[in-house]
């Protein structure tokens, strides 16, 4: 008697079309091209990306950063919108080098998901080379690893890598910081992509749909939260080139008070007056729906201020025109004070 042989099994019939993969790189690889910038070197489709240093750095120093986008995506999957979690995934790598008054240089992002779907993760690259254009650096590769029976159908997950260049001399550092400097608060776009646990929970709990209109608005509570992160990178370049910063801060997860003292010297605290700056409509919906009190909204939201430079008051009134000449709100939000002993790295005023 004959055994029967065993079917032939292959890669694409375990959950991964190679071919299909291979046609997605094609489709995405003129928004690439679009945000070349003259040091990258060669085209896609090599083993590693090959980037010049800019020539007008003396002693040039790289500096590098890795984030991803969070729980907004599971926003994202519910509204069927995928066109600015790409910002969302830019905005939060960039903006963390700009505050060593680094550029951005080029960038590279890693898409994972359990099958490729050519109309939705197109438009997830789409928005991750618009924020590299609104960064000024160049998409230089990825990788999207199909991974079946790993993710659920129709997740997916986003991490990116940022690299920036900055004169080792002129690195910020927070060492220049001093008493008497004042902390210049730069307006959030909105929650960016930090707390989206706890404004996910909001919604569960008080059965929000992101269908509904948001209040006094024409937009719905969905595209309100998927609102991109704002990326900051051209105005703090300015701050720091022209202006004059002592130290630049990125306020992500735990807001302010866990932000803020990472670029302060010891011996110094920063202690913000919370009228200084506005209570903005989402920010108090999220509030009064969460039953969320003053201090956690604080200890988890940027609460409206998504960086903050701190500056020579002198500089003050320059710092504030040139955000207002990019299009960002801009308030005086507080001073750095010597800190005594006893005293707490971060002081609010109520």
């Amino acid at each position: 008697m004959t055994s029967r042989k065993p079917k032939s099994l292959t890669y694409r019939a375990a959950g991964v079309d190679i071919h299909r993969g291979d046609k997605f790189v094609d489709k995405i690889a003129p928004f690439a091209k679009a945000t070349r910038r003259a040091e990258v070197l060669g085209s896609l489709g090599g083993f590693g990306s090959l980037v010049r240093i800019p020539k007008n750095y003396r002693n040039p120093v790289l500096v590098a950063g890795t984030d991803g986008v969070g729980t907004k995506l599971k926003l994202a999957f519910e509204m069927g919108r995928h066109d600015t979690v790409g910002i969302d995934l830019v905005a939060m790598n960039v903006n963390d080098v700009v505050v060593q008054g680094a550029e951005p240089l080029f960038f590279l992002d890693y898409l994972a998901t359990s099958r490729i779907d050519p109309q939705i993760h197109a438009a997830v690259v789409k928005g991750i080379a618009a924020g590299c254009k609104l960064a000024g650096c160049a998409l230089v590769g990825g990788e999207t690893a199909e991974m079946p029976g790993f993710y659920q159908p129709g997740d997916y997950d986003l991490a990116g890598f940022v690299v920036g260049v900055a004169d080792q001399k002129k690195l910020l550092t927070g060492e220049a910081v001093r008493e008497g400097d004042v902390v210049l608060g730069l307006a959030s776009s909105g929650v960016h992509s930090n707390g989206y646990s706890l404004v996910r929970k909001i919604l569960e709990a008080r059965r929000i749909k992101l269908s509904r209109r948001f209040p006094g608005s024409s937009k719905t509570v969905g595209e309100v939260l998927l609102e991109p992160t704002r990326i900051y990178v051209k105005l703090c370049l300015e701050l720091f080139r022209k202006v004059g910063v002592h130290a630049f801060a990125h306020i992500t997860g735990s807001g302010l008070p866990g932000n803020l003292p990472r670029v302060i010297p010891a011996g110094l605290k920063p202690v913000l007056d919370r009228v200084a700056w506005p209570r903005t409509p989402l920010f108090n919906f999220l509030q009064e729906q969460g039953n969320v009190t003053d201090d956690e909204m604080l200890d988890t939201f940027n609460w409206g201020v998504g960086m903050c430079a701190i500056l020579p008051e002198k500089n003050l009134a320059a710092a504030m025109k040139a955000a207002k000449k990019h299009g960002v709100e801009s308030w005086p939000i507080g001073v750095i004070e010597r800190r005594r002993k006893g005293d707490k790295d971060f002081e609010i005023v109520w």
